[in-house]
C-alpha cells in the first residue's frame, strides 16, 4: 500500500500504547475491510442483496469496542462491522444473517445488522435509528441500579442526531446520570443530504452543553486516538456513572448502499479523505516504525481470506428458512407459561383505582427488578395518586420521574428488559402515547419475532371519555394497536379484575397496554382478593347469561350494558372481553351461538376499531348461528368534544338502547 498520510505519522500516532496492542488495532480493522471488499464483490455477483459499506471508518468501531469490556452492551449502526468482528462472532453467522439464513442471527426475519445478540452483549439497530439511544439509556439504567460498574455505547450518524429520539435520549442520560457512551458518526452525508442541511452548529458535540453533559471531538480516522481518549473517557464513566457526547469526525467514502452511489460527493472531497484512510495511514506508520513488515501484512491478509471464504462457504450451505404460518405466528410472542396464583378468600371492597395501585404494589414487592417510570409518578404519586407512597415504600431509584419525553422513557423500558429487568411505564394519559408510538410498535412489538429478544414492559393507559377532558385527554385509542402484532392489550372494567389482570401483564415477558378507564377510576367498587394473584390474559368473562341477545364490550361499555340490562330486564348475554389481543375468540362464538344476536359496543368510534374487526371475525366464523345482521354500536366519528352535553352526545350510550330494541325485534 502507498504513503497516504497528509501529516507526520510518528507525531499523529504517538502514544505510549504497547507494540502488541497497536498490531492488534491494526488487524481488527483489516478484518472487516476484507470482508467489505468481498461483500462488494458478492453484491456484484447477485449472492447478496444489500450492502452498507464503512470502508473508511474502521477506527471508531474498532477503537470503541476494543476499549469497551465483552460484557458492557454496545448498540452499533449498519456501518459498524467492527462492532461485531471484534467481539468475535462466528464469520459464518454474520454471513448466514446477511444471506437471510435460518441460521442467521433473525431466522431470515431481518436483514443486514439488525439485530441482537445476547452471547455477545451486542444490541442492533432499527430503520428508524433514534429508538437505540434510549434503549441504551435503559441498559445503563439497569447497570446502574445493578451496581455493576460497567458502560454502554450507542452508535448514530449525524443525521439520527435531528430526531426528536436523540434529543430525549441525551436528556434522560444526564438528568438520571446514566453510564452511557453516546457515539457520533459525523461522516458527512445522510444519505444524499450533506451536514450543512443537517445542521447549522460548527460542531455537534456542542449540543452536549444544553443537556448539561461532557463531550469530545475525535479523529474518527485516527485509530490511536479513538482507542486511547475512549478508554480514558470509559474508565472515568464507570467510576462516575454519567452521560458523554462524542462525535467522531470521519466520512463516508461510498453511498449510503451500494445502490446509491456517491455522484453528489465532490471527486476532491473523496480523494481527501481516501488520503486519511484509517487503515492504509496506519498501515504505513507501522511499517515505518518497524512494528510490522509487508510479511507480516501478507500472512494475515491470507488468513483472514481463508477465514472470509471458509465462513462464506458454511453459511452459502445453510439452508434457507423453511417455516408455516403456524410457526411464524408462534414467534410473535415469547413463550410465557402462565402459572394460576389463587385468590385469597379475603376481599376488601375498594374502587379501582385503588386495585390497580394494589397490583402495582404487590409486583414491585414481588420484582426486585422491576422499575415504574413515568412523569410525576415519584413525591406526587402520578395525577391519579396511583403510586402515591410508593416512593417511601421502594425508593426513588425504583420509582422514576421522567422528563416529558414518552419515546425515551419506552425506549428505556425496552432497554431494562434486554438487561434482564422489568418495567412499568405510565402514560400520563393514554392520549399522550402518540409521542411514544415508534418504539411501541416498531421496537416493542417486533422485537421476540425478529431476535427472539423479550420486550418485558408494561405500559399503562390511562384513558376514556366520561369526565370532561376534551380531545387530548379522553381517548380510548386501544385500536390504534389492535393491528399490531406482538403487542398485547388488556381492558379490565372491574377492580378485581384489574389487580389480577395487571399482576398477569407485568408477569408476562411480552410488551403490554393497559388501559385504564379514567371515568371507572372512582366511580367503580368491587370486592378485591387481599393480596398477590392473577388473572390469565387472552380470556373472557361472562358478566350476565342470557339467550336473546349477546352484547360483547369491554371497558366502560361493559357498566353501560349492564344498566341498559337492569332497566330492560331482557335474557342478555354479557360478555366483558377484558383482553383484546389476544383475543378470546371462543367466547365469543359461545355466546353468538347461544343468542343468535349480537351487538358489539365500544366506546370508540366505528372506523377501523376493535368492534369493526370483532363484527368481521363474527360474520365469518359465526354466520350460520346468526338470526340477524351483526350490529357495531360506537362514539360519533369526531375528535372528543369538552363541553358535557356534547361528550354525552358524542358517547354511543343513547344508540345503545334503541340498537337493543331493534334486534330483539328483528
Amino acid at each position: 500500500m502507498t504513503e497516504t498520510s497528509p501529516q507526520n505519522l510518528t507525531e499523529l500516532y504517538q502514544s505510549n500504547l504497547p507494540v502488541d496492542r497497536l498490531i492488534q488495532l491494526y488487524q481488527r480493522m483489516l478484518l472487516p475491510r476484507m470482508i467489505e471488499e468481498k461483500m462488494l464483490i458478492l453484491l456484484r455477483q447477485g449472492r447478496i442483496s444489500k450492502w452498507f459499506s464503512g470502508i473508511g471508518q474502521e477506527a471508531i468501531a474498532i477503537g470503541v469496542t476494543a476499549a469497551m469490556q465483552k460484557e458492557e452492551y454496545i448498540l452499533p449502526m449498519h456501518r459498524n462491522l467492527g462492532v461485531f468482528t471484534s467481539r468475535d462472532i462466528p464469520l459464518w453467522k454474520l454471513f448466514a444473517q446477511w444471506q437471510g439464513k435460518e441460521e442467521g442471527f433473525t431466522k431470515g426475519r431481518d436483514r443486514s445488522f439488525h439485530f441482537g445478540t445476547q452471547d455477545y452483549n451486542i444490541v442492533g439497530m432499527i430503520s428508524h435509528l433514534g429508538p437505540q439511544l434510549g434503549v441504551a439509556d435503559g441498559i445503563a439504567l439497569a447497570q446502574k441500579l445493578k451496581n455493576t460498574g460497567r458502560a454502554t455505547a450507542v452508535f448514530t450518524g449525524e443525521g439520527g442526531t435531528s430526531e426528536g429520539d436523540f434529543h430525549e435520549a441525551l436528556n434522560v442520560a444526564s438528568v438520571w446520570s446514566l453510564p452511557v457512551l453516546f457515539c457520533i458518526e459525523n461522516n458527512g452525508y445522510g444519505l444524499s443530504t450533506p451536514t450543512r442541511e443537517q445542521y447549522n452548529c460548527d460542531h455537534l458535540a456542542d449540543r452536549a452543553l444544553g443537556y448539561g453533559m461532557e463531550s469530545h471531538i475525535i479523529d474518527g480516522n485516527n485509530i490511536v486516538e479513538v482507542y486511547t481518549k475512549i478508554s480514558e473517557i470509559l474508565n472515568d464513566i464507570r467510576e462516575n456513572p454519567k452521560p458523554v457526547l462524542i462525535e467522531f469526525k470521519t466520512f463516508r467514502r461510498r453511498g449510503h448502499e451500494e445502490a446509491s452511489g456517491t455522484k453528489y460527493v465532490p471527486n476532491e472531497l473523496l480523494e481527501y479523505w481516501e488520503q486519511r484512510d484509517p487503515l492504509t495511514r496506519f498501515e504505513q506508520y507501522l511499517l515505518e516504525q518497524d512494528i510490522i513488515s509487508n510479511e507480516d501484512i501478507e500472512s494475515w491478509s491470507t488468513q483472514y481470506k481463508n477465514d472470509i471464504n471458509e465462513g462464506l462457504d458454511i453459511a452459502f450451505a445453510k439452508a434457507l428458512p423453511e417455516s408455516t404460518p403456524q410457526q411464524e405466528l408462534a414467534d410473535v410472542y415469547a413463550p410465557h407459561d402462565f402459572v394460576e396464583v389463587p385468590s385469597s378468600d379475603y376481599t376488601t371492597n375498594i374502587r379501582l383505582v385503588d386495585a390497580i395501585k394494589d397490583g402495582l404494589d404487590e409486583s414491585m414487592d414481588r420484582y426486585d427488578d422491576l422499575v415504574i417510570m413515568g412523569q410525576d409518578v415519584a413525591e406526587y404519586g402520578g395525577v391519579f395518586k396511583i403510586t402515591d407512597g410508593f416512593i417511601e415504600k421502594y425508593g426513588r431509584e425504583r420509582v422514576r420521574n421522567t422528563p416529558i419525553c414518552e419515546s425515551a422513557i419506552v425506549e428505556a423500558g425496552m432497554g431494562l428488559s434486554i438487561a434482564g429487568m422489568k418495567a412499568v411505564v405510565e402514560m400520563q394519559f393514554a392520549d399522550f402515547v402518540s409521542s411514544g408510538f415508534n418504539p411501541i410498535v416498531n421496537y416493542l412489538a417486533k422485537s421476540y419475532y425478529r431476535w427472539s429478544q423479550r420486550a418485558d414492559i408494561v405500559v399503562r393507559m390511562p384513558c376514556g371519555a366520561g369526565v370532561g377532558a376534551g380531545p387530548f385527554h379522553s381517548q380510548t385509542n386501544e385500536s390504534w394497536f389492535y393491528t399490531i402484532p406482538g403487542l398485547k392489550i388488556v381492558y379490565p372494567a372491574f377492580p378485581m379484575d384489574a389487580k389480577g389482570l395487571l399482576i398477569a401483564s407485568i408477569e408476562d415477558p411480552n410488551p403490554v397496554l393497559f388501559f385504564e378507564h379514567k371515568a371507572l377510576y372512582r366511580s367503580v367498587y368491587g370486592d378485591v382478593p387481599q393480596g398477590y394473584y392473577n388473572l390469565p390474559l387472552g380470556k373472557a368473562a361472562t358478566v350476565q347469561s342470557g339467550k336473546e341477545l349477546s352484547i360483547i364490550t369491554y371497558g366502560a361499555g361493559v357498566h353501560w350494558a349492564m344498566s341498559l340490562i337492569d332497566e330492560m330486564q331482557h335474557d342478555i348475554d354479557l360478555i366483558d372481553l377484558r383482553t383484546l389481543s389476544p383475543l378470546d375468540t371462543e367466547s365469543i362464538v359461545n355466546s353468538v351461538r347461544k343468542t343468535g344476536k349480537v351487538i358489539v359496543l365500544t366506546e370508540d368510534n366505528l372506523t377501523g376499531s376493535v368492534a369493526a374487526d370483532i363484527a368481521g371475525f363474527i360474520g365469518e366464523e359465526c354466520f350460520k348461528y346468526l338470526d340477524a345482521p351483526v350490529r357495531r354500536v360506537g362514539s360519533l366519528n369526531t375528535p372528543i368534544p369538552f363541553e358535557k352535553g356534547l361528550e354525552n352526545n358524542y358517547l354511543p350510550t343513547s344508540q345503545l338502547k334503541d340498537c337493543v330494541k331493534e334486534l330483539l325485534d328483528y
